[in-house]
């Protein structure tokens, strides 16, 4: 994922502020910590209460009910006490519509702290959401008039977000084939897995093999001219749905860094950053923060730029939460990181066609109308928790 690659291939590039290349955001596909990402709830260790954990947020915070937010929260704190991770993502998912800034969750605001299948508190079954809203979609009219079938591309290696060994290939696979079928599609469609992320973007979509790729991170296409030339052919090669999932990529570094705590990311200039290679790059580069103002190193796999950090050899390690925590986690590194409190990029994976595709934006236009359905539903969130509840049963 240059793309946030989780994304692009060695890879992997995305945005809520993810897969350079074509590169998905959140994992890179060829990395093993993809299949690892930490996301449900794990035993907590002690030593890792100092990853985000405060004096101010000792209350005890328990997955599978609603909480009110305190003076001192954070929502990694909240995080680690309920779950014993400083992996927040799930709670952000569960709350999209209450959590505007990660960095900055206000006093008094309740949220729902999923339970362990993902489910909300109190509510109704993920099952039962997606039951509800295929009877819903089984009883409307559908067309007899041919269309082309539509060839959906996406690869594996990238659990849970898209693999052949979960349910409907995962995540993202799932809410794609979904929102085709709300937002109107009554051809015919086909989901294909290519596990070379570039091909995806320098080859199957640009000559017609394929017409939608399953999942890419987009920049802020209006600050083209700060992009490097991979990164702004996702601008003027694309086009892409809204966001289908927004990843929190942090910052972290070891405790005292000078960098631990700046509050801009121009206060980054003269950092060592790493970040894998074939991860996305844009949301530094958008920041200024290219060659001549950060040294980037950018090694094979998460667990080397851990390596990087724990060794001094870099000041930061920036990807999303998801994918650190999971490698922390397995390196069991989790006590010698600190996150930056100030610093977050929201960044969103979306579905994306070609340009040059003559009925690209038909499908763009039928993915974004059954993305708001599902959204509005309660449908999106649905297949989110089961995928992950599919996820954890595997990997458990």
């Amino acid at each position: 994922m240059e793309r946030v690659q989780a994304l692009e291939t060695q890879r992997r590039g995305t945005g809520t502020t993810r897969p350079a290349q074509p590169t998905p955001i959140l994992s890179k596909v060829n990395g093993p910590m993809s299949k690892r990402l930490l996301i449900t709830t794990v035993a907590a260790a002690a030593a890792a209460a100092t990853l985000v954990a405060t004096a101010d947020t000792a209350q005890a915070q328990n997955a599978c009910e609603i909480y009110t937010v305190k003076q001192g929260d954070s929502l990694g704190s909240i995080a680690q006490s309920a779950y014993g991770t400083f992996d927040y993502q799930q709670i952000f998912n569960a709350n999209r519509n209450a959590i505007a800034n990660p960095n900055a969750i206000e006093v008094g605001i309740t949220l729902q702290l999923p339970c362990e299948d993902g489910s909300l508190p109190g509510g109704v079954s993920a099952s039962a959401v997606i039951e509800q809203q295929q009877q819903i979609q089984a009883a409307r009219a559908t067309s007899n008039s041919f269309e082309p079938p539509i060839r959906l591309v996406t690869g594996n290696g990238w659990a849970p977000f898209t693999s052949e060994e979960l349910k409907g290939g995962g995540m993202f696979t799932r809410i794609a084939a979904t929102a085709l079928n709300r937002g109107g599609n009554a051809r015919e469609f086909s989901i294909n897995f290519v596990d070379d992320w570039d091909s995806h973007f320098d080859t199957l979509l640009p000559l017609g093999a394929m017409d939608v790729s399953i999942a890419w991170a987009i920049p802020d296409c209006s600050n083209i001219s700060l992009l490097s030339e991979r990164m702004a052919r996702r601008c003027t090669e694309l086009d892409a749905t809204i966001p289908v999932y927004e990843s929190v990529f942090a910052f972290f570094t070891l405790p005292g860094n000078d960098y631990q705590s700046v509050a801009r990311m121009e206060d980054l200039a003269g950092a060592r950053i790493c970040r894998p290679s074939g991860w996305l790059t844009f949301d530094l580069e958008q920041a200024g923060l290219d060659a001549s103002m950060v040294s980037l190193s950018q090694p094979n796999g998460v667990e080397a730029c851990l390596t990087e950090v724990i060794n001094g050899e870099a000041d930061v390690i920036t990807l999303d939460i998801e994918t650190i925590a999971a490698a922390a986690k397995e390196a069991g590194v989790e006590d010698q990181l600190v996150q930056n409190p100030n610093l977050t990029s929201l960044l969103g994976m979306r579905f994306v066609t070609h340009k040059t595709n003559p009925r690209g934006r038909v499908y763009i236009a039928m993915l974004n109308r059954g993305l708001t359905e599902m959204r509005e539903s309660g449908e999106w969130y649905a297949i989110i928790s089961d995928s992950l509840a599919d996820f954890n049963a595997i990997t458990n």
